[in-house]
């Protein structure tokens, strides 16, 4: 309802990276399992998406899985590496690579929709939220071969080849779109964009190079009906261009309050967000008092859904995140 900008009984809660991360019960099933394994089995992906609805008072559940698993699905060779992050064998860097981009059907990630299904089923009215990496980020995996500080590989190309630049970005947008509404078909009750290292290109280059891509993905899913997340970190000066590129609520980090947010975001946007993640290990007094801050800050916005400025930290306390989840209920209700 909030992400509809509808009236709520209070502002609705869930955190980005709360399945798994820092629950000891998911470390326990985790334990001796690949993350791009564990993405493949149904029953693993069931239990660990629930463990924080059991645990936490949040308002949705979070599909369990990595933006890396529909290109793993198709056929990229890549590894994700613990500690390091996602890593690419063969790395794209001219227009031979492109063929390793190929279609996405849904029979290239069964598991997925069996996933969905399974999870629907026992969630009943807590909505269930998919997600999948935007063009960018997975471009700049791809091209980089790995994490990047600088994104110089994917810039070089971006400037100096267009032309390839979207090529590959149209493939992705594709896998995307796919990967999308594999999820929603199967019963996701809404879905989330994550361009997580967007934040590193300039307004004018994200208009275009990026803004195209991005704006037909949420396009071309729009007709699923299902409302459209859109976020990415350090953001702060495109938060009008995610504004425009479709989605019906806009995540925000933790470097610019929600009250600005709201003022960049073109109207008609809900806006997500956003406690910085490292409050959580201050004083609870600290916590409560940011709490409060953004809570205050978001009824600024048509509609708000509380959230962290990025992902929980793995070495976040479970037990600090059931009491923010229980306080935000019970301030925002007031």
């Amino acid at each position: 309802m909030a992400c509809r900008r509808e009236p709520v009984p209070h502002t609705p809660v869930w955190f980005m990276r709360q399945a798994g991360r820092s629950l000891p019960e998911y470390l326990r099933v985790r334990e001796g399992v690949p993350m791009l394994e564990a993405c493949t089995r149904p029953d693993m992906i069931h239990e660990i998406t629930m463990q924080p609805v059991r645990r936490y008072a949040i308002d949705a559940a979070i599909f369990f899985s990595d933006i890396m698993v529909p290109l793993k699905a198709i056929g990229v060779d890549l590894d994700i590496k613990p500690g390091v992050g996602p890593v690419i064998a063969d790395p794209i860097r001219d227009a031979s690579g492109l063929d390793a981009i190929r279609e996405l059907t849904p029979d290239d990630v069964p598991y997925v929709s069996e996933a969905v299904r399974g999870l629907v089923d026992e969630l009943g009215s807590t909505p269930l939220i998919g997600f999948a990496g935007a063009p960018f980020t997975l471009a700049s995996y791809l091209i980089e071969g790995g994490p990047s500080k600088n994104h110089d590989h994917t810039k070089a190309m971006m400037y100096g080849e267009p032309e390839l630049w979207n090529r590959l970005m149209e493939r992705l947008a594709d896998l995307t779109i796919a990967y999308l509404k594999v999820q929603v078909e199967a019963g996701a009750s809404a879905i989330q964009l994550f361009d997580s290292w967007v934040g590193a290109v300039a307004p004018e280059d994200y208009r275009e190079s990026v803004f195209p891509h991005t704006s037909r993905i949420f396009r071309e899913v729009e007709a699923l009906g299902v409302p459209r997340i859109h976020f990415g970190v350090g953001t702060g000066e495109l938060l009008s261009l995610m504004g425009e590129a479709g989605a019906d609520v806009v995540g925000v980090d933790w470097r610019v309050p929600l009250d600005e947010a709201a003022r960049r975001v073109p109207a008609g946007k809900a806006l997500q967000g956003n406690l910085d993640p490292a409050v959580l290990f201050a004083p609870w007094e600290v916590v409560e008092r940011r709490a409060k801050d953004v809570v205050d800050r978001g009824r600024t916005a048509e509609g708000h859904v509380f959230n962290l400025g990025h992902g929980v930290m793995p070495t976040t306390d479970p037990d600090v995140l059931t009491r923010l989840a229980e306080f935000v209920h019970e301030y925002s209700a007031r």
